[in-house]
């Protein structure tokens, strides 16, 4: 097979790039900078927790990697995880070493069953298609069509959380599962992704640090509504109401040395609000930045932030 030099060019020219998470090229080749390294499931000798992949949806390649630890609640039932990685839309994955580790300790500690989802990613896959995996994964879940799920959880006590770009999508999620009559108990927002047009807080104002960043939201979401599109910042004017979601418990953590700090903040207040009946917690880490706890969760910040989190699902 002969390659012409005009396909090489085009292989090798610059479509779009936002380091540090891709670089695209007119070729159609996505380069990712990071957060493609994947772990098989397995028994983790550490913790005793059994992990195991479970195809969702056939047609996209959607899929859950699901987390029984070793011993179970009073009752034998256990908390729901349904959980939702960040990475900007665009990298990462349940299985990463990161996320893999992270469910490990998670469903150990609280202890829980956690299901961590794996929806396709942009720029392959624009959104909203991560919106709409993600809610088919939920749906999924309350199917109860796995036999862990079935056999092990509770399902008056599903949690849905994410962070980062994870958290974004956690709380459209939430939305709709409230729309649609699922129950869900708590929603935990960690670092939340959330963005818009005009700065908040401490957010730089500088067009030189504002303008990639819309460029990004419109490259991975064409048919956007715009820079305050609901799903880029849910406290826009005509976004669905706060008060919709139909939870127990919000907790919305935070990071202090974190750009996007000051949206999770602004959320959290205007949930408080919004007329929403439920209980809501804020919880800043002093001296740290973006999920810091995925990085370094031998830390003494890091152990405290984990806690806190198996604390809420506790719950």
């Amino acid at each position: 097979m002969e390659f012409t030099a005009a396909a090489v060019a085009t292989d090798d020219e610059v479509e779009f790039e936002f380091p540090p998470l891709f670089r695209t090229y007119r070729s159609g080749r996505v380069e990712r900078f990071g957060g493609t390294d994947k772990v098989s499931p397995s028994l983790d000798p550490a913790t005793g927790v059994d992990s195991k992949d479970v195809i969702i949806d056939p047609s996209t390649g959607v899929f859950a990697r699901l987390y029984l630890p070793p011993a179970t609640a009073p009752g034998g039932k256990l908390p729901i995880l349904f959980y939702i990685h960040g990475g900007g839309f665009c990298i990462e994955s349940c299985a990463s070493p990161l996320y893999h580790r992270h469910h490990n300790a998670l469903s150990s500690l609280t202890p829980l069953l956690s299901v961590s989802i794996d929806y396709r990613l942009a720029p392959e896959h624009r959104l909203p298609a991560a919106y709409d995996d993600s809610f088919t994964a939920l749906r999924w879940v309350f199917s109860q069509t796995d036999p862990w799920l079935a056999q092990h959880g509770d399902f008056s006590r599903v949690f849905v959380a994410g962070d980062s770009a994870g958290a974004n999508i956690a709380h459209h999620v939430a939305l709709r599962a409230a729309a649609e009559g699922l129950a869900i108990k708590g929603l935990a927002l960690i670092h939340p992704f959330f963005w818009g047009s005009v700065p908040v807080g401490s957010e730089p104002t500088e067009p030189d640090f504002r303008a990639p960043h819309d460029r990004f939201w419109k490259y991975i979401f064409p048919e956007t509504e715009g820079m305050d599109d609901h799903r880029r910042n849910p406290v826009a004017d005509g976004a669905p109401s706060l008060a919709d979601l139909k939870c127990e418990q919000v907790l919305v953590t935070v990071a202090e040395k974190d750009v996007l700090r000051d949206r999770g903040t602004l959320y959290y207040k205007k949930l408080n609000e919004s007329g929403w009946n439920g209980e809501a917690e804020l919880f800043e880490s002093q001296e740290v930045s973006h999920v810091f706890h995925l990085f370094h969760p031998e830390t003494e910040l890091g152990k405290a932030k984990i806690n806190m989190l198996v604390d809420f699902f506790r719950k």
